[in-house]
């Protein structure tokens, strides 16, 4: 089989979002995963990266490195940075019974990156920040009951 494999460094700026969702797409289009995977990972990437931006680096310079890749069935994806340490795994869910025109603007990237990919892991980088790891199956589940 072909490796499928994408890296690159952006620096933390909201401009290069485009780069990193690129990247996504090009290895979603070499694994021939289907639009639906392809969409919710560009989705999971923009706001995982978003939140860097905003809240890891909070303005600061710095830089993001991506990683995308075809792991057997999966298109696994990870994010690392040196950005302040935050485990997005220790947000709650959001209480989705609030009308979404009560809620508070924002707070919803990582609800979303949760329901679009199948998996999330996170972990400090050694030295500072954080490694985030991302995956999706290419291949369509059977819905449950």
């Amino acid at each position: 089989m072909v490796e499928v494999r994408r890296r690159l460094e952006i620096p933390a700026e909201l401009v290069r979002l485009a780069d990193a969702r690129e990247a996504v797409r090009d290895v979603a289009r070499s694994s021939k995963a289907p639009a639906t995977c392809m969409d919710d990972l560009v989705q999971a990437v923009d706001e995982a990266v978003t939140n860097i931006i905003i809240h890891g680096y909070r303005g600061a310079p710095g830089k993001i490195a991506l990683s995308a890749e075809l792991i057997g069935d999966d298109i696994v994806i990870t994010l690392e940075d040196r950005a302040l340490t935050f485990d997005p795994m220790s947000v709650p869910p959001p209480d989705l019974t609030v009308p979404p025109h009560r809620r508070r603007p924002g707070g919803m990237g990582i609800h979303l990156i949760r329901l679009a990919t199948d998996s999330v892991r996170h972990r400090p980088r050694p030295g500072g920040g954080n490694i985030l790891t991302l995956t999706r199956s290419r291949v369509a589940k059977a819905k449950e009951g």
